[in-house]
């Protein structure tokens, strides 16, 4: 039965004759249209309203109400729920958010670094202010309240992601039927102005490459040829370089930001688009060949879960490894990099240059000057985005739309040159229609040839002056020069 109603705790709805005989009629309640008979032990205790449905286990389910007017409006709108299959258990919403999020974490499907990042971004800024909170009494105030205080703390960017952990929880108890509504929609973030990624000069790229140890130096080669990741250098293999071709097939990253007493271990990319083939350019396949001949493959024993459902142990034939022999790892390369920071910028001071590595450069650097190289030289979103790897060509343009603004604008000659052939209504070609400038009369007027000389051809005729303008997409008002009027007003 999708349906709720209201009963009286405190009278019979419909005694019998016997009862009627034995009670007598309540004096208290009766009135003149009905006669109240009193339910001995129920008569004024509590709240006389009671509010009766059942749920969709089929089981009957009670609430107390004062007046009966809010009963009979409780109920009403129980009706609406249960007809529509929307009604929500009251003691589903009692749970707390720690306990909903730790069962949407458990059968959360995503890779084991991003895993941990939600483990992390929960224990340090979501359950210490709402994890013991009933999740049905969390409101809309309350979140916009922890954005404001999270702000002081985080970065827009960084709490754009924890906000986005956190309303996942908050949605999927609504899928679950705990809380009717995601209590998160209209909460308000702080904007995260992304910061123009400038892409390195070239100078600084060579200091950069030149300046790094000669076991490093390659590596930082095919980071600013190719666009690769850090991780995806790091677990770059023999096997996924292909000199005949001059190609690089990645595949795989090498994870080294790992719990305490974890090791590193290979994964599959950062999302299914970041598999991908990258061209190598001559130099960067000699650079290579002579890296692996003056440092010929060492196989490394690493736990290679790039199938998670079958992690298994191997050995790995890492292009790019440290002194010692062992792969790259991200709390030895800082170490490295400020070294290499530091050899560049004495060599961009010795030849007298006056360009230094920039505060906050990193290997990622090196990416994003292989993608400018890209836009240079005019390639399209799409071919950046495959080259990189990004899920989205929208990812690709939000990082890099001022290196595409900053290119040169060709539009123009490319379509002057696409419609050189095309006759237009004027009788010439686009090219004359555009170079076309209007005659000025001695008033400032602007006039054709043919309407000098009294002629005005065969219907009407666009002025030159008009049209290119119509094809340079706006139509703007020939300057006049103002005249008097008999009265002396001055028109313009």
């Amino acid at each position: 039965m999708s349906k709720a109603w209201v009963t009286d705790r405190w009278h019979y709805s419909s005694p019998t004759e016997a009862q009627k005989a034995s009670l007598g009629a309540c004096e208290k309640h009766s009135t003149k249209n009905r006669t109240e008979y009193a339910r001995v032990g129920d008569h004024d205790k509590g709240m006389r309203w009671q509010v009766q449905y059942y749920d969709h286990d089929r089981k009957l389910r009670k609430e107390n109400w004062e007046r009966k007017t809010d009963a009979d409006k409780r109920a009403a709108s129980l009706s609406v729920d249960l007809s529509k299959g929307q009604w929500i258990d009251p003691n589903a919403g009692k749970e707390t958010y720690r306990a909903v999020a730790d069962r949407w974490m458990a059968g959360n499907i995503q890779k084991s670094t991003t895993q941990d990042t939600i483990e992390r971004y929960m224990r340090l800024h979501i359950f210490p202010v709402l994890g013991n909170r009933p999740i049905a009494s969390i409101k809309r105030d309350d979140l916009q309240k922890w954005v404001a205080d999270k702000s002081r703390e985080l970065k827009p960017s960084t709490l754009g992601v924890v906000f986005r952990y956190l309303r996942s929880v908050l949605r999927a108890a609504v899928t679950d039927g705990q809380i009717p509504r995601d209590p998160s929609v209209g909460v308000k973030l702080p904007k995260a102005h992304r910061a123009e990624e400038h892409a390195l000069p070239v100078e600084v790229v060579g200091a950069l490459v030149n300046g790094a140890p000669e076991q490093t130096r390659v590596m930082l080669l095919i980071a600013a040829a190719t666009g690769l990741r850090q991780g995806e250098l790091f677990g770059l293999e023999l096997d996924a370089v292909d000199l005949v071709r001059a190609e690089i097939r990645v595949s795989q990253q090498l994870v080294t930001r790992v719990r305490k007493g974890e090791v590193s271990y290979l994964s599959t990319p950062k999302s299914f688009h970041s598999v991908r083939t990258v061209r190598l350019y001559p130099l960067a396949v000699q650079a290579i060949r002579a890296h692996l001949e003056r440092f010929p493959i060492a196989p490394v024993v690493i736990q290679d879960r790039t199938d998670p459902r079958k992690p298994v142990e191997r050995k790995a034939n890492f292009v790019f490894r440290t002194s010692n022999g062992q792969p790259y790892r991200s709390n030895n390369w800082d170490a490295r990099w400020k070294y290499i920071v530091k050899q560049a910028n004495a060599q961009l001071e010795t030849s007298g240059s006056e360009l230094r590595v920039p505060e906050g450069a990193s290997l990622h650097s090196l990416r994003d000057f292989y993608a400018s190289v890209l836009i240079a030289h005019g390639e399209s979103i799409k071919v950046v985005q495959r080259a990189l790897g990004h899920a989205k060509p929208s990812t690709t343009l939000d990082t890099y739309v001022h290196l595409w603004e900053a290119a040169e604008d060709t539009t123009r000659d490319a379509v002057t040159e696409g419609m050189a052939s095309i006759q237009c209504d004027l009788g010439v070609t686009p090219h004359a229609a555009i170079e076309a400038k209007p005659e000025v009369g001695e008033h400032g007027k602007h006039f054709s040839a043919d309407r000098r000389h009294g002629s005005r051809g065969h219907g009407p005729q666009p002025r030159p002056q008009l049209r290119a303008q119509r094809l340079h997409g706006r139509r703007a008002q020939p300057d006049r020069v103002p005249h008097a009027r008999p009265g002396g007003r001055v028109r313009r």
